[in-house]
């Protein structure tokens, strides 16, 4: 028996269980490229419109920082600047999911190990997460290019920008399988697996950054998502950059396998350190452990706010010169930030999406209620003096202030770029750290279903969770732009936030919000408390 004995079969078991989750990738960022192609053929269909969008880019550090450098004003090159990046980061992440579901988390539930004890070789689960991986980011690649080529960009292009991508996807599958041998849960390595992709992002800002002055410009070599604008898709297409992805992919696969022959099924490379023999006293309450989970992941989600924001905010006084003459983008912000002039309506907008950003925060801490309860952690913590209700509300407790801690992170970093260009930030700091918090009780009420979901229909609270932010998501995104039917829209709570900066409202609908939140998980913690755990 070889050591990739019954890889065959294991990646169509493998294919299977995640069928839906491939689906669902694939098409959103298959969606998302080619959407922004369509959008920008309407948006900047005059080469007058298309230099002026692009003077505005090359020119300001911090926007170039969040998308990369842009090469020339042909419709292809804006398209690539907006969604390539962007897209190669989301297919990192894709890979990561992807890889670490089929090798350390079937290995930490214990399945591996069932299936071990059949004819199947030792590297055949790694084999599979990586093949899974890597097939997925072909098909991205090919439906990219298929989707770009069909709206009437350039076929050369179309296939560079697919296959820089996907061979994006690929090297991250690669980091995945090594951090799934070092670490020793699959919490562990997902964290190692994606600090290495923002890294790698955050290297492509800096070199990014640089714009056409040279400097540290130099930097987009040592990233690889750096190496997806290197190939100039749409100003040259670069294709022997592509081998370098494809290269590194390679080597970093080999050395997992290496690893992966020589530590024990169970074990990382990494041992865990052994904790203390008694917890400290700040960790004996369902609050504090909660906190203890959820701290590590709400420094990302609040950095990645305070980022963004300040490089989304540090255009907003310069939004105008971005519009140029596409009157039509200009159209689009004020239908989803107002009408309270073109930078306030920008901001609100921004703010709108920032509300999301936290109601996806919120959601994801609620549902980690569920994951607590199906891996059995839950009931050893019940087992002890603490309540259902103790336990569950401490999650929510930090769902709240997390999401809090998230928009207050977007508005400080958006109101201090935005202030900074204009030498006022005393101003706007306070100004739009108050819109930001002002979409809280909208973010809560998306938790909120997702609370009532766990409690009162467990087994639907994932899908039905992320559906409702999905539909939130839709109507904030797209309700405005397609002019959709006001009962369509009013369904989602973003609708009801007053349009700040710059907009006017009452507080009588965020009042109602937040009572529709509450309502919402007294609802949950109710159904809790009735039905049985597991």
């Amino acid at each position: 028996m070889t050591s990739l004995a019954g890889s065959r079969e294991l990646i169509k078991l493998a294919a299977r269980r995640d069928r839906g989750m491939l689906v669902a990738w694939i098409y959103v960022l298959t969606i998302v490229v080619v959407s922004t192609g369509y959008s920008f053929k309407g948006l900047y269909k005059t080469a007058v419109a298309r230099e002026t969008f692009a003077s505005g880019i090359i020119h300001d550090a911090a926007t170039l920082a969040l998308g990369g450098p842009l090469y020339n004003d042909s419709l292809g090159a804006l398209v690539v600047y907006k969604a390539g990046a962007g897209s190669a980061l989301a297919a990192g992440l894709m890979s990561i999911f992807i890889v670490i579901r089929h090798t350390r988390a079937d290995e930490e539930a214990g399945r591996l190990e069932l299936i071990g004890s059949t004819a199947v070789g030792r590297h055949a689960a790694l084999a599979v997460g990586v093949l899974l991986g890597v097939g997925a980011n072909v098909v991205l690649a090919l439906l990219i290019f298929a989707g770009l080529a069909v709206i009437g960009l350039p076929a050369g292009g179309s296939a560079a920008i697919g296959l820089a991508v996907g061979t994006c996807g690929i090297f991250f599958a690669a980091v995945a399988a090594v951090a799934a041998q070092v670490s020793g849960g699959a919490r562990g390595a997902r964290g190692m697996a994606i600090g290495v992709l923002a890294a790698s992002y955050l290297i492509m800002s800096a070199g990014a950054a640089a714009g056409t002055s040279g400097g540290a410009r130099w930097l987009l070599w040592l990233s690889p998502v750096g190496w997806v604008t290197q190939v100039r898709a749409y100003a040259g297409d670069s294709w022997p950059v592509l081998l370098l992805p494809v290269a590194a992919a390679a080597i970093v696969a080999a050395v997992a396998a290496a690893l992966s022959a020589r530590r024990d099924l169970g074990a990382g490379l990494v041992p865990p350190r052994p904790g203390p023999p008694e917890a400290a006293r700040s960790l004996r309450s369902p609050l504090a452990l909660a906190w203890r989970l959820q701290r590590t992941g709400l420094a990302g989600w609040a950095g990645a706010a305070l980022v963004y924001g300040a490089a989304l905010g540090s255009v907003a006084r310069h939004i105008g010169s971005f519009v140029g003459s596409g009157a039509r983008l200009g159209n689009v912000i004020t239908r989803l930030g107002g009408q309270s002039g073109l930078s306030d309506a920008y901001l609100a907008a921004l703010m709108s999406i920032f509300g999301l950003v936290a109601a996806g925060y919120a959601v994801s801490v609620v549902l980690r209620l569920r994951s607590e309860e199906t891996a059995q952690r839950a009931e050893p913590v019940l087992a002890t003096s603490v309540a259902r209700l103790g336990w569950a509300g401490s999650q929510l407790i930090i769902a709240m202030a997390g999401s809090a801690l998230v928009l207050a992170a977007a508005g400080l970093g958006s109101g201090l770029a935005f202030g900074l260009s204009g030498g006022n930030a005393g101003t706007q700091v306070p100004r739009l750290l108050g819109a930001a918090l002002a979409q809280l009780p909208a973010a809560l009420v998306v938790g909120g279903v997702a609370a009532a979901l766990f409690g009162l229909l467990p087994r639907s609270c994932v899908g039905g969770g992320w559906a409702a932010l999905a539909l939130a998501a839709v109507v904030v995104l797209l309700g405005p732009t397609l002019r959709l039917a006001q009962w369509f829209q009013d369904i989602s709570p973003f609708t009801h936030v007053p349009k700040l900066p710059g907009g006017t409202g009452s507080t009588v609908p965020l009042a109602w919000l937040a009572l529709i939140a509450v309502a919402l998980a007294a609802a949950g913690l109710a159904g809790l408390r009735r039905r049985d755990i597991g």
